[in-house]
């Protein structure tokens, strides 16, 4: 694997949604989860582990439960997009978006890799579970292991996306891989190579919309 600058590599990191069925050679897998397993963790307690899915049977299945999850999403985009009255590129935009979603739902089951995280609850240091709103903290002992897995895609040429919509139907999830009952999943992330141009340029908000300067509200001066 030739070396890549670590900017480039994720100002590139698209969303990859339309993979080839090609495998995937065991040393770049291996060089994937690698990276996956170098990532930082509260209290360095590693509470995830990672299922690489690749037997056509259990991908299938996984794909049986991720495919209507994802319809019922792109159809309620959709209608709520004519109903904003969205149009030109605006819409087109969209539109391309959901385009991939929908291949990537119709053929998740020929992806090569599917991997999916999940996460052991009792080993997280879940600051923020009493505060009264949705925990976010735990999440952050796992993400960081996704996006290292994803960089690392980027650098070896293959394309993958981060999906979660299979979270709403969690039980079948678990019962498709035998996951245990007290275990969580986050994150399913199908990965091989790319149909079309895959990774490039991307969109997102700049630098002054997202970063305060020392306080909430405060424009960023640099």
């Amino acid at each position: 694997m030739a070396g890549h600058d670590l900017y480039e590599m994720m100002s590139t990191l698209r969303a990859v949604r339309r993979l080839k069925p090609d495998a995937i050679p065991p040393d770049v897998l291996d060089r994937v989860l690698q990276a996956a397993c170098w990532a930082p963790t509260g209290g360095n307690m590693q509470p995830w582990k990672v299922i690489v899915v690749r037997s056509p049977e259990r991908k299938a299945a996984l794909a049986d439960i991720y495919g209507p999850q994802w319809h019922t999403y792109s159809g309620f985009s959709r209608r709520r997009a004519a109903k904003a009255g969205m149009a030109g590129e605006e819409l087109a935009k969209m539109e391309r978006t959901l385009a991939a979603g929908d291949y990537l739902a119709d053929h998740l089951a020929e992806a090569p890799v599917l991997l999916l995280f999940i996460a052991d609850p009792a080993k997280m240091a879940i600051t923020d579970k009493n505060l009264g709103r949705v925990s976010m903290v735990g999440g952050g002992s796992v993400y960081t292991a996704v996006q290292n897995a994803m960089l690392a895609c980027r650098a070896e040429g293959l394309g993958c996306t981060l999906t979660t919509l299979h979270c709403i139907r969690e039980p079948e999830v678990k019962e498709a891989l035998g996951i245990p009952e007290d275990w969580a999943t986050l994150a399913l992330v199908p990965i091989g190579y790319p149909r079309g141009k895959g990774h490039g340029p991307i969109s997102r908000q700049p630098v002054e919309q997202l970063v305060f300067d020392d306080t909430f509200g405060q424009a960023w001066q640099g």
